[in-house]
């Protein structure tokens, strides 16, 4: 893939105004933005390496806290999320795969900068286990480095902004808070649109606009039935609202399996279901791990759904292992490579066995391949290379709300992205 292609297919997304990129400025409260502003942790036990840090975070008005040690890291973690952690692999009394734990079980999703003097081989290990647990490695900064090196890496990270939390899902719910941002997906082959995933977003009217880790966890299972009620509905409705456009996108939504045996799904989709004739029909995603707990119960769901034009998709393919038996009695459209390993593709060898492997094994079902969490040119290019079908992630276009969607097809309506 060239780089004139790349640039085509990312502008497509992007204003034909030469407005501002509509995919990065959610509406947001100034209030908020400011309280939810990018945070670091600096974690090294050489106060010469914290300091330079440190003072050149400030200088770019960001604010950090620095730590010696693995525990104190962690212990911080339960305070609040930062935006970006700088990571030395080898501590006084621990090390780096005790902090990559602790991020991992609190669902971390900012950015990991590992740092060492340290053989490269090492520092490629503890990347790729930080991988597998589904944190975004960074490559790896060779001690000594200089500022603008980190300079570098915080333009380079597109930093989130710190988590904020909200204590009830349904309280969102109830006041209409929750809403379906879009994120595109472009077909590889043919390098048009192909589609969209619908992730739930909440407009908080304090916070501004929160990602599903800020209100989903802790949520009860009739909170959960209730969501997914409420996103099915509405992707559903918004099809027609968006095919007004003159593109027809085949829309997908995330669910579980548990949420859907809890809703009277027939009734729900007569009653929502867009009437053109050209409608694609929508995609259910699940995870893996649901498959491979009731796979009896997902061939069932399944069978029935495709009664009323809803296939299942197969998220976060490669995390779980499923058994290729199950994988085999299960009536799925797509099959989506887990971001974990997609992530780095492009460099990482072993990353990129396993894509092709899932790349072949969805095609060898008869099922589309969908890479996700592309992030950068290179994995892109990788699978492209591997003869992936569908690719989407923050490279491609980040998501965004409805009436932003609508408003970028009313300009590109019909136009290729090549």
């Amino acid at each position: 893939m060239s780089k004139s292609m790349l640039d085509e297919i990312r502008n497509w997304f992007r204003p034909s105004d030469g407005g501002e990129d509509i995919t990065l400025a959610p509406d947001c409260p100034a209030q908020a933005a400011s309280a939810l502003a990018p945070t670091a942790f600096v974690i090294d036990d050489e106060e010469g390496v914290c300091k330079v840090i440190t003072m050149t975070l400030a200088s770019m008005e960001i604010a950090s806290e620095k730590f010696y040690s693995a525990g104190e890291a962690v212990a911080a973690l339960d305070r609040g999320l930062p935006s970006i952690v700088f990571l030395d692999v080898a501590l006084q009394s621990s090390d780096a795969i005790d902090v990559i734990r602790g991020l991992a079980e609190r669902g971390y999703s900012g950015v990991v900068q590992l740092m060492s003097g340290s053989n490269v081989e090492l520092l490629d290990d503890v990347r790729r286990i930080g991988t597998r647990h589904g944190l975004d490695m960074r490559p790896p900064l060779t001690k000594p480095f200089r500022t603008q090196s980190i300079r570098q890496i915080i333009a380079d990270a597109n930093l989130p902004r710190r988590r904020v939390s909200i204590n009830n899902l349904d309280e969102a719910r109830e006041n209409g808070w929750l809403e379906l941002w879009y994120q595109p997906k472009v077909d590889l082959r043919k390098n048009v649109l192909a589609g969209a995933e619908g992730l739930i977003r909440c407009r908080h009217p304090a916070h501004g606009i929160l990602e599903p880790a800020s209100f989903l966890p802790g949520a009860t299972e009739s909170s959960h039935s209730a969501l997914t009620e409420l996103v099915i509905a509405t992707a559903l409705r918004d099809w027609s609202e968006i095919a007004a456009t003159g593109v027809s996108l085949h829309l997908a939504v995330n669910t579980s399996i548990g949420a859907l045996t809890n809703l009277q799904l027939p009734a729900l989709i007569r009653e929502n279901r867009p009437r053109s004739a050209n409608w694609p029909g929508l995609i259910l995603e699940i995870t893996e791990s649901d498959v491979v707990k009731e796979s009896s119960l997902v061939h069932e769901i399944a069978t029935q759904l495709r009664i009323y034009g809803i296939t299942l998709a197969i998220d976060d393919f490669g995390e779980g292992f499923s058994s290729f038996a199950r994988l085999r009695d299960i009536p799925f459209a797509e099959l989506k490579l887990d971001r974990s390993f997609v992530r780095n593709s492009g460099t990482d060898k072993r990353n990129a066995s396993i894509c092709q492997t899932i790349i072949n094994l969805a095609h060898d079902f008869g099922a589309i391949a969908v890479a996700e969490g592309i992030d950068n040119a290179d994995d892109l290019r990788a699978v492209h290379r591997m003869g992936c079908d569908i690719g989407q992630g923050y490279f491609l276009a980040r998501p965004m709300p409805k009436m932003d969607l609508i408003s970028l097809l009313q300009q590109r309506v019909r136009a290729p992205v090549s």
